[in-house]
Order: structure tokens, then sequence, then C-alpha cells
């Protein structure tokens, strides 16, 4: 048996209950049995709590979690890439059935698992996957960034947003972003942030024109949601990108974005588990691969903002909804530290 964290139905967090479940078995000749040593937490996970799995029936128990980093404990008889006692990181489940993250185990096949950065723990290493990816589709793949670009990213802080800053500066862009605390901004500057905007007491288009001498920042990276993919279109030079990680929302006037001729992009990283498209899977393998030789060489890191077992995932949700978190939430699976 195994302890996991279980969604019967869509509602509050509540509805998040710690029960025991019975351990996955090796279910084909190319699958590995992970351990898992810590899950992410991610916005998607609470949107899909309060409003019904992805993938599957609402009516059918979930078990949640996208991130996940762990320890191969089984393998299948054709597994070639992986070996009992590897570390591996992942994003794969959560999004319908018992496969999720929110465990102390998981069953994934060997294509989807990334040997784990050395200079990680297994901790930054589950907090790390889907923002990794998320953000390198979004900057490098949407609006494919290049040096001496300028970018804004909203949400510098955030899960998504502090890992974009760094992939924008590895890319040899520069890069404004938008924070709401000094605490925020400090930990902005120090990932590489040039142009940090409080946007509390600061205007935002007085603040990017004045930075971009009128021109506009040739890309906009949205982390938040509607109301801010609106106000950014008179923010991107004319040509420009314009991405959101986020549905823009409802009816709105395209006339500006039209007459400034702006590329607008939709990011959403679980395309490829909700299309089953398996070379996109391996795609984003490479992406974490790519990510890993950076970590490795201290170019790229993950700011936790709290870590908390894997029975109080409900909690971590709370905090994760009352907004204002810098970086990730990460949950510990009660067997976190046996091997």
């Amino acid at each position: 048996m195994m302890h996991a964290i279980v969604m019967h139905t869509p509602g509050d967090p509540s509805v998040l209950q710690y029960v025991e479940l019975p351990k996955p078995q090796l279910n084909s000749s190319t699958a590995l049995l992970v351990q898992l040593k810590a899950a992410g937490v991610n916005p998607v996970d609470t949107k899909i709590r309060a409003k019904g799995p992805m993938l599957i029936n609402t009516n059918s128990p979930t078990v949640l979690g996208c991130d996940g980093a762990g320890i191969v404990t089984a393998i299948g008889s054709e597994v070639t890439r992986f070996n009992p006692g590897d570390a591996v990181w992942f994003c794969y489940g959560g999004l319908g059935g018992l496969t999720g993250n929110y465990a102390d185990y998981i069953l994934i096949d060997e294509t989807i698992a990334q040997p784990m950065p050395h200079t990680l723990d297994f901790i930054h290493a589950a907090a790390a996957p889907l923002v990794l990816i998320t953000a390198w589709e979004a900057l490098y793949d949407r609006a494919q960034l290049h040096s001496n670009q300028t970018v804004l990213i909203h949400g510098g802080a955030g899960g998504v947003g502090h890992v974009a800053i760094q992939l924008a500066c590895l890319r040899g862009a520069r890069v404004a972003t938008t924070i709401s605390n000094n605490e925020k901004a400090a930990l902005v500057r120090e990932l590489g942030a040039e142009c940090v905007i409080n946007y509390r007491d600061t205007d935002m288009n007085t603040a990017i024109a004045e930075w971009t001498q009128g021109r506009g920042v040739d890309v906009v990276l949205d982390t938040i949601g509607p109301e801010v993919f609106r106000q950014s279109i008179p923010l991107v030079a004319p040509y420009g990108n314009l991405v959101t990680i986020l549905n823009p929302g409802g009816e709105f006037d395209w006339i500006e974005a039209r007459v400034r001729n702006l590329r607008i992009s939709l990011e959403l990283m679980l395309t490829p588990q909700l299309r089953t498209l398996p070379d996109a899977l391996l795609a984003q393998g490479r992406i974490l691969q790519h990510c890993a030789q950076w970590f490795d060489s201290n170019q790229l890191r993950i700011h936790i903002a709290a870590t908390m077992p894997l029975a109080e995932a409900a909690a971590a949700h709370q905090q994760l909804e009352a907004g204002g978190m810098m970086g990730k939430l990460v949950l510990t699976p009660t067997i976190a530290n046996a091997v």
C-alpha cells in the first residue's frame, strides 16, 4: 500500500483526502516504478481540483500533481535508460485518474523520465519541470526570443515568472518584470531583471515607455490573466509577440493588436498529455535535459517558497490560491526520507 491525496469530486481544498491506495505495479515492459521524494504544487492543480479532471469523467477518483522527482525502484523488462536507484525528474500525470504525483509512488514510461540534475535535491527538482517547460515553450518556441531583444515578464517572482526571467537572460535578452513588493523586487533583480516595475505604485505604460525609449518591448509573457493580457497590447512594439499561459478571456477590441501587427500566442505545456502526442512529450524531455545542464553549471535556479507534508495538500492549495507567493510550493510524501 501507499499514501496518496485523492479527490472524488471537484470543490474547495477540503475535497482533497489523504488515503491509502494499492501501490502501483509494473504494467508494461518500458514502465518505471518511481518512489516519489517530492511533488511540485502548481496553479493548474488547484484549477483541476476546483473544476474537475481534464482527462476523464469528474466522478472518477483523481490523484493530482504534474511535477515529480524520486528514485526508480523497479523497471520493465525492456527499459534501457534507467536502473533501480536512479534519481529522475519529470512532468507527467495529475490530469485525471490515479496517475499523479501527490503520492508515495507513480508509474511512468521510461520515455517520460529524465536523469535528475546532479546539483539539485529532490525538492528543487520536483518544483521545476512544469514551470521550466512552460517558460521555455512560451519564450523560445512561441515568441522565438533571441539575443538583444526586450521582454516584459508579468509576475516575475512567481513560479513560471522567476524561471522565465532566467531563460530570457540565458538567451541574451533584456528583461523587464512586474512585482508587488520589495522582497519580490530583490529576488527578480538577483535573477537578472533589469527593469523592475512595482505595479502597485508605478504606471506600467510609463515605465515601459521610458525603458524602451517609447518603442515598446519585443515580447510580453502574460502569466496573470485576461486583464493583464489586455493591458499588455499597447506595451508591445510593432511586429512583436504577446504570449499568454492563460485563457485571455472573452470578447475585447483587437484593433490595437492588429494595427501593431502583433503575433498572439497561447502556451499550454499540458497539450502533449491532453492530446497524446508522443513526439511533443519527447521534445519536452529534451527541454529538461538542457535545463539540467544549466542547473549543473549554476546558470539556473529554482526558488522554493515552502515545503509541506503530503498530508497537508489541502493547506498547500489554500496557500497557493491566496496569491502573492514567490517561487514554488512542494509536497514531501510520507516516505520521502526512506529508500
